[in-house]
């Protein structure tokens, strides 16, 4: 098969394009001389950068086509720096109307999509179900990329992290209080569902834990919502933890995460680039499946909740509980023992 241009749609959010990451190496070690484009929301865009199997990155900024007027406004422009090439297949990762839009846009004549397609969008793209369909969510992925031809037998997480992001990074973590050569080990507390995110007493108390064991906790995270989650915990913990919530871009994050001794948090971005980067990642599960969602290539630091209502896959517990407080701190720190 003849691929000389390629367009993937993922396009948010961060943990799943960071998941996508790898069909970008796949693509490019099969088909070398191909032209690999990649369609993304603004929040995710910082991941993509320089990015040496990926060869243009589009913006797709979602909120100025949720009106008629901005639609009319919008789409043309959009368009047209779509179509400024021609491209012999599409990936579609998303699985949604608004990819599916793109995928169709693209005029591309090969257009395939991952195998639990939604909103319609397996009427534009082959839904494709290959021999992961029912395993990790960068496996079907790459069972995409894999019925286009690509030999995907290498499994690479392309995160460029530039010696200027390295260097701010570090200057960061040292304004925080992160200085001279402590390890230490980032907890990542927010996560977009409100069932993924462990209580805040737990990482007060891992907090603590790790200051006794000779560690330095770090927390990070953005926006007002993991501020506050940050603020609740500094109050709850004997010795506030360094405190690195809304400090960095996502390449900047990457470089805390990548030299720490681990990362401790939800089914989160954080978590899911900690384990793109080759750090310990122990991941606290509930109403997702360490199957389909855990800590890619580290299963066993998946912790699920022993609840009978695990794998929900709800925003929100119908029952009203607290999805990850048994999850205890005595478990956390099991999993943490043979990082430290």
């Amino acid at each position: 098969m003849s691929i000389k241009s390629v367009l993937v749609v993922k396009l948010s959010a961060i943990g799943d394009v960071i998941h996508a990451l790898p069909v970008s190496y796949a693509l490019k070690e099969t088909f070398p001389e191909a032209r690999v484009t990649w369609v993304v929301e603004p929040p995710a865009y910082n991941l993509l950068q320089d990015n040496p199997y990926i060869d243009e990155i589009i913006v797709f900024e979602k909120k100025k086509f949720k009106s008629l007027r901005g639609f009319l406004t919008n789409y043309g422009a959009f368009r047209s720096r779509l179509n400024h090439q021609s491209y012999d297949a599409v990936l579609d990762l998303q699985g949604l109307f608004k990819s599916a839009a793109i995928a169709w846009c693209s005029g591309a004549p090969i257009r395939l999509g991952t195998c639990n397609m939604r909103e319609m969008s397996d009427k534009i793209s082959r839904p494709v179900a290959g021999p992961h369909a029912q395993g990790h969510i960068v496996e079907r992925y790459l069972d995409v990329a894999r019925a286009l031809g690509c030999r995907a037998d290498k499994v690479v997480f392309p995160v460029e992290i530039s010696a200027a992001d390295a260097k701010m990074a570090r200057s960061y973590l040292y304004a925080a209080g992160c200085r001279g050569d402590i390890p230490y080990v980032v907890l990542a507390p927010g996560a977009n569902w409100p069932n993924k995110r462990w209580p805040v007493e737990g990482y007060a108390r891992l907090s603590d834990w790790l200051y006794n064991q000779g560690r330095l906790p770090v927390l990070i995270g953005g926006g007002a919502l993991d501020e506050q989650l940050a603020e609740d915990i500094c109050r709850l913990a004997e010795i506030p933890p360094v405190n690195m919530v809304g400090r960095t871009t996502l390449k900047q994050l990457a470089y805390v995460i990548r030299e720490a001794q681990a990362v401790v948090g939800g089914d989160t971005g954080p978590v899911h680039l900690g384990a793109g980067v080759g750090t310990p990642a122990v991941m606290l599960m509930g109403p997702t499946d360490a199957n389909r969602n855990g800590p890619y290539g580290q299963p066993e630091n998946a912790i699920e909740v022993p609840r009978a209502c695990k794998y929900c896959w709800r925003r929100a517990c119908p029952k009203e509980l607290d999805c990850l407080e048994q999850i205890t701190m005595e478990m956390v720190c099991e999993k943490l023992k043979p990082y430290l």
